[in-house]
């Protein structure tokens, strides 16, 4: 099929319908509005989910789940992102940001142990996993936690 062969399928553009145009269009006058009320009046109806002063479902069903508002949120690192660094460097945060690893440090900084590393390093950080902590250690370097 190419472009110029393709054309519209029968039924699928319907005109929509104009609404309060005279008797003779059948939705006239009122609009298929009705008489009176609230759905007739302009910015009349119900809020979404309002069920006629009935308890609303929304409010029935129990709601599930905490979340915590003091939780700390670490900014991640993974120990083979520590490579782009010369050897015997204190790698911190702000040396993070400045490398462009980290936008932001967030609460904080925590070293995760995905990769390998080469260079020995001094890193100081919040946090580090165990496996992060062997490799640092395994390749030279130390660790020190803030």
């Amino acid at each position: 099929m190419k472009l110029h062969e393709m054309s519209i399928v029968p039924g699928s553009k319907k005109r929509h319908n104009r609404v309060g145009r005279g008797i003779g269009s059948g939705n006239g006058k009122t609009a298929g509005k009705g008489m009176k009320g609230q759905l007739s009046r302009s910015g009349g109806g119900m809020r979404p989910g309002f069920e006629g002063g009935q308890m609303p479902l929304y409010r029935l069903l129990p709601k599930r789940g905490f979340t915590n508002i003091w939780a700390k949120q670490y900014a991640e690192v993974n120990v083979a992102t520590l490579n782009r660094f010369e050897n015997g460097t204190t790698v911190d945060p702000v040396a993070l940001v400045e490398a462009g690893i980290l936008k932001n440090v967030c609460d904080g900084v925590r070293i995760l142990g995905n990769g390998e590393l080469e260079k020995s390093l001094t890193v100081v950080a919040q946090g580090f996993t165990k496996s992060a902590q062997q490799k640092i250690e395994a390749a030279g370097g130390k660790i020190e936690v803030i």
